[in-house]
């Protein structure tokens, strides 16, 4: 049992309630992810159109968490909650109070008490607020998700008693727009069941060899021309007897709209990272700037898959120059401390052939290709870091040398993240066996056409990001995991969340949940309810097979 689990009974003094352990056959409570104590109360809370919800007026920050629960209940039940500001830290007979006080479950923990007669929830941040109303959420009908059942229909919270902080501090979720484009409303719905689950940080892929999707307003053919290919590979890609569609496609975000979903985000708690590919998946930026390929063109955006040979030049200055102006627009957009900077999958093929890579490798006496690529990905490091910022990149970074300051994020299995972990860098753990959720869920005969592997739910849940190679000064480097959705396959809205949800409910409890309360049957009681939460939300979730339901 854990120190918080015991500090928190000896301090709650309750009557009838039982511990974590009875609850796992107690479904009333179905939250997701999991909270480190939860104790059951009898009864609950009713929600009328005479509750308040408070807070403390120093603390206008948790006033816009206020202001999120109090909209969805008008959305869902009719009633608009007065949002005020509180005069005592104990709250009035049928209110609710959010405060801010230092409690030690660090930056994103929180304590919630409902009772009968009242709600309080306390955190040190409004992080931890913010992620306690997803808890209420959870305790909360489903109805509540729902828009619109009536006027000043009352709502209940269940009578309970939490105490809870993640495991992780980097929880993500990511999706790719470059193969498929999707609309700026489901990027802000993908946001909005992401914050559910408490998952904090968004990975937005903009930029790939099949379109460009971020308006850069230095490089205006970046969205005029790489932004659209002249069709599109139908089915499995092969690299015999392709078929494609004949139809021209495309699509991208508007800097207006980016702003846009980025503040909207950070409403969600959540925080957005760019990925803004180099030097490799760049064929929709040369089909637009042929001039910093090596071979000058003419290039096109790529209408298959897979992995193309051309590449930015990394003996061309004005590569550099290029992508300093792209960044610095990033930059201005996305307020995040890191920016992507990919570096995976990036054939050295045109590096061997060309004249300027081959003269840039003796001028900065490098040994090779690979240490070629590591000095593209130091350059564009400096550049970030001078303007404030750090890089993330995938695992190939480590190849021909790791840029000083850069963050791992391992998908090539795990041996990526203890290598970086070894070396004293941060990594994000998304190895693609556990957490690439493009992989199938079933049978491929039963599923949608995927782009292979099997990635079942119970896989997902049974995912352990800290590596038992790693001593404990070398784990604290693993500051999370992420989910990563690329969309080859996936050309809807409606197939993205099949893919990603309900398994994106088991990763969210992976990287929330501490180790030793994680348990897959009483997460599947759990996860149940969830899905019709999911299903008022109209998300279009796998559903469970047979064997998955739990009664």
């Amino acid at each position: 049992m854990s120190k918080i689990k015991l500090a928190f009974i000896a301090m709650l003094s309750f009557s009838g309630l039982i511990s974590w352990s009875q609850h796992q056959i107690n479904c009333r409570y179905n939250v997701i992810p999991r909270p480190e104590a939860l104790i059951p109360q009898k009864g609950s809370f009713e929600i009328t159109g005479n509750t308040k919800i408070l807070y403390f007026p120093a603390d206008r920050e948790i006033e816009g968490v206020a202001n999120f629960f109090a909209g969805l209940l008008k959305n869902s039940s009719g009633m608009n909650l007065k949002v005020e500001a509180a005069v005592s830290e104990k709250p009035s007979e049928g209110n609710i109070l959010f405060v801010i006080k230092k409690i030690p479950l660090g930056d994103e923990g929180y304590r919630l008490a409902v009772d009968a007669d009242k709600v309080t929830l306390i955190s040190s941040t409004a992080d931890g607020v913010f992620y306690g109303v997803q808890t209420i959420r959870q305790l909360m009908p489903a109805k509540l998700e729902s828009d619109g059942q009536g006027e000043n229909n009352p709502m209940t919270i269940l009578s309970v008693a939490v105490e809870d902080m993640p495991r992780f501090p980097y929880r993500g979720l990511h999706l790719d727009v470059g193969r498929h484009f999707f609309p700026p409303e489901f990027i802000k719905k993908y946001l909005d069941v992401m914050a559910l689950y408490k998952y904090n940080t968004f990975h937005w892929h903009l930029t790939e060899d099949q379109g460009w999707r971020i308006e850069i307003k230095k490089y205006p053919k970046l969205t005029e021309v790489g932004a659209y290919r002249k069709e599109t590979l139908v089915g499995r890609y092969t690299r015999k007897d392709q078929k494609f569609d004949g139809k021209r496609y495309g699509g991208y975000y508007t800097q207006e709209e980016v702003r846009d979903i980025v503040a909207y985000a950070k409403k969600l708690h959540i925080t957005v990272i760019p990925e803004i590919e180099l030097p490799g998946h760049s064929l929709a930026a040369l089909a637009s700037y042929p001039e910093l390929g090596c071979t000058g063109g003419p290039y096109e955006v790529a209408t298959v898959w897979g992995v193309h040979k051309d590449v930015y030049c990394a003996g061309n200055d004005e590569t550099f120059k290029f992508l300093e102006g792209i960044l610095s627009e990033v930059i201005d957009l996305f307020p995040s401390k890191y920016i992507h900077i990919g570096g995976d999958e990036c054939p050295k093929e045109r590096w061997k052939e060309c004249n300027k890579c081959q003269v840039r490798i003796k001028k900065e006496g490098l040994k090779d290709e690979h240490e070629l690529q590591s000095y593209f990905i130091r350059r564009i490091e400096k550049f970030l870091n001078e303007n404030g910022r750090e890089i993330i990149g995938w695992d190939e970074i480590l190849e021909g040398g790791l840029a000083p300051g850069a963050t791992v994020m391992s998908w090539r299995g795990v041996k990526g993240g203890i290598q970086a972990a070894k070396m004293d860098h941060d990594v994000i753990m998304t190895p693609g066996e556990y957490c690439y959720l493009d992989h199938y869920q079933g049978p491929k005969e039963k599923e949608p056409l995927a782009i292979g592997g099997f990635l079942p739910l119970e896989k997902v849940y049974s995912y352990d990001p800290v590596p038992e190679e790693l001593d404990k000064n070398e784990a604290k480097h693993i500051l999370g995991t992420q989910g990563n959705v690329w969309t080859e396959y996936m050309a809807t809205t409606d197939y993205v969340e099949y893919m990603v949800y309900p398994r994106a409910c088991a990763l969210a409890e992976v990287g929330w949940t501490s180790k030793e309360y994680m348990n897959y049957d009483d997460f599947l009681k759990r996860l149940e309810p969830n899905l019709e939460r999911l299903k008022v939300m109209g998300v279009n979730y796998r559903p469970l097979d047979k064997n998955q339901k739990k009664k």
